[in-house]
């Protein structure tokens, strides 16, 4: 019976089958004389396992182990190697996640202020702190300052916006400005550089003078649950990100051809709905609308801000829209598409300049704000 199996032979058979196995699993990446030594070891061990002594059979068990140790040594080269699986894992993985359920975004424009931060630029004639403090500003906030100042005479003639390698991203991106006598350059895009009328075109400079000075806040960096809208149906209020394939958007309008884009808007309005916009006030399917982030919208008005909200608007300031373009205007919403509206009315450019959105561009919704560390960190309201 087995429970009167002498101990030394319940251990031999353990070895034999372990050793076994680590020879099938090794025999292709070894060298034939050590898998001849491995088998030979095996085969002694089980000759002498059952009618062997307890001492005999240890020290067979003992030497089949030292032999499998050389099934075991590492090749040169696979430090190297274990190195690069683990690195194509956790690549793999993240495309993954990146691909099926969470996906950083940024914020890149204020068509979402206050809710959610665009790059924020501020002009001022302030010299910029010393290095610690700036990368402390810029680990917590984003903050990256610029400070350019004419080294000469000269009279500034354009300003350009231009990418490292021809890549055109954020991390690549840097404005020329081009003089008379030379030029200059500012790691930061030309956005940035817009609110500073000290830069233009044309102006007249001395050494010294400041040709642009200030900083720049980077936009919230939000993180999208992509994996939620396979199971419930985007609803009213979502803060949601979708691509805009094939809707006539300026940049798709402008630039035909040219890649998508990605935009986060609030969605304000689902299939079957009909939306109405008597400023400040949203409406929906006639009623005034009750979810609590079109009502701190609503609050404000563009007189008299309400925590940074002015109201919705018919039309950004200086702009005519398409849609919803007057207090008695409506717009049915069909199958299949969502009404998409920036929380910043006034200025931006939503559904109601270039219409719905497909369901099928629908990425997902907004979930948090994980950098920069500002009033907005956290889940995205």
């Amino acid at each position: 019976m087995f429970f009167l199996t002498p101990r030394h032979v319940s251990q031999a058979k353990i070895y034999l089958r372990e050793a076994s196995k680590l020879l099938a699993y090794r025999r292709d990446t070894v060298a034939p004389q050590v898998v001849e030594e491995v088998e030979k070891g095996i085969q002694s061990l089980r000759d002498i396992h059952k009618t062997g002594t307890a001492e005999a059979v240890q020290q067979s068990m003992t030497a089949l182990d030292q032999i499998c140790g050389k099934l075991q040594q590492p090749a040169s080269d696979s430090g190297w190697r274990e190195n690069v699986e683990v690195f194509i894992v956790a690549i793999t993985v993240a495309l993954g996640v990146r691909t099926y359920f969470v996906q950083p975004f940024t914020i890149p424009t204020g068509s979402m202020q206050p809710t959610l931060n665009g790059i924020i630029t501020r002009v001022t004639s302030d010299l910029p702190p010393n290095p610690a403090v700036r990368l402390l500003q810029y680990v917590a906030w984003g903050r990256s300052y610029f400070n350019i100042v004419a080294e000469r005479s000269e009279t500034i003639q354009s300003v350009n916006e231009r990418h490292y390698f021809g890549i055109p991203l954020g991390l690549f991106t840097y404005t020329s400005i081009q003089t008379s006598e030379g030029s200059y350059s500012a790691r930061i895009p030309i956005s940035s550089l817009a609110a500073d009328s000290r830069c233009t075109p044309g102006r007249q400079l001395k050494p010294g003078d400041i040709i642009a000075r200030g900083y720049s806040n980077t936009g919230d960096h939000v993180l999208v649950n992509k994996f939620s809208y396979h199971f419930v149906s985007p609803k009213r209020a979502d803060v949601f990100v979708f691509n805009t394939a094939g809707i006539p958007t300026r940049e798709n309008l402008y630039r035909p051809g040219s890649p998508s884009q990605f935009y986060i808007k609030r969605l304000a309005g689902t299939p079957g709905d009909q939306l109405r916009i008597d400023p400040p006030a949203l409406f929906i399917n006639g009623a005034a609308a009750e979810e609590p982030a079109f009502k701190r919208v609503i609050a404000g008005t563009l007189e008299r801000p309400v925590d940074g909200y002015r109201g919705y608007s018919n039309a950004p300031e200086n702009s005519t829209f398409r849609h919803l373009n007057s207090p008695k205007a409506t717009f049915d919403i069909p199958s299949k598409s969502y009404f998409a509206l920036g929380d910043n009315s006034y200025q931006s450019s939503d559904s109601r300049d270039w219409g719905i959105v497909p369901e099928r561009n629908v990425v997902g919704r907004g979930l948090m704000v994980y950098w920069p560390l500002t009033q907005h960190w956290g889940f995205v309201r």
